[in-house]
C-alpha cells in the first residue's frame, strides 16, 4: 500500500467524507460520526494455502 491510498469511506458510518488526522500515518477522521480510524497493511496473503485448525492438520 503506497502512502497516497485512501479510503474511499468511513468503516464505521460509511460516509466519504473524511480527511487525514494528525495521530499519524494511515489516521483518518470521518467528518459525519466525529470518528478517528487507523488504516495498517499487515501483509501480503499465500494463496491456496487453506489452514483448517478443526481437523488438526498442523499446517
Amino acid at each position: 500500500m503506497s502512502e497516497r491510498a485512501a479510503p474511499f469511506h468511513c468503516p464505521y458510518c460509511g460516509d466519504e467524507d473524511l480527511c487525514p488526522h494528525d495521530s499519524g500515518h494511515g489516521a483518518w477522521e470521518c467528518s459525519s460520526c466525529n470518528r478517528a480510524f487507523q488504516l495498517k497493511f499487515l501483509g501480503l496473503l499465500a494463496r491456496g494455502v487453506v489452514r483448517n485448525e478443526a481437523e488438526g492438520d498442523g499446517i
